[in-house]
């Protein structure tokens, strides 16, 4: 029986594969580095056989960033209604992202040229992370607050977030992260 589009259950066969892939991806990343990867090997942990990751995403790089594009923001902190605070939440959180086993494996193979000719991985991130400050200055601005824009955040929290992770720089934790909330311009706090 062949089943078009229109007829295929969504979260079927397909969506297990995929989460058993990624699943076996993450913890094979964590544990060996994502140097030391294979395809392979993935297939193995997922319990599938390995053509059927070579046909769907034809490289260990493919196979990352599609796992970086569908990770979401899991575990992502809740408002806690106040600026200063949200903003260090989501510094906080975001550096412990990139920071985890694997964190800036997924990033680079998110944002690599050679991944996908038809995504533009760069694009694709850039979208997600302001996404996810995104909320944290529109409450802001709903208490009457005036927060730093978007533009500010990324460039004055988020920017260097991911270039020293990146490269690995000695003192990137979470009182630096902390840190830069504190540096933007402005009132973070409303007066009393």
């Amino acid at each position: 029986m062949n089943a078009d589009a229109s007829t295929k259950r969504p979260g079927g066969r397909s969506a297990h594969v995929r989460a058993a892939v990624h699943s076996a991806a993450v913890a094979l990343v964590g544990e060996l580095g994502a140097d030391q990867v294979t395809l392979p090997a993935v297939a193995q942990r997922a319990g599938v056989n390995s053509s059927t990751l070579y046909r769907r995403w034809g490289t260990l790089a493919a196979l990352l960033a599609d796992i970086a594009q569908h990770r979401g923001d899991t575990g992502a902190p809740p408002l806690a209604g106040d600026l200063r605070t949200d903003l260090e939440n989501q510094a906080v959180w975001t550096l412990a992202e990139l920071s985890r086993p694997g964190g800036i494996a997924f990033f680079r193979a998110e944002v690599a040229p050679d991944v996908d000719e038809r995504h533009d991985g760069l694009r694709e991130c850039l979208r997600r992370v302001s996404e996810r400050f995104r909320p944290v200055l529109d409450a802001a601005r709903e208490r009457g607050e005036a927060p730093p824009s978007l533009e500010q955040v990324l460039d004055r929290i988020v920017a260097p977030l991911y270039f020293r992770v990146v490269f690995s720089i000695p003192g990137t934790d979470e009182a630096y992260a902390r840190g830069l909330v504190a540096e933007l311009p402005g009132k973070l706090q409303p007066e009393l």
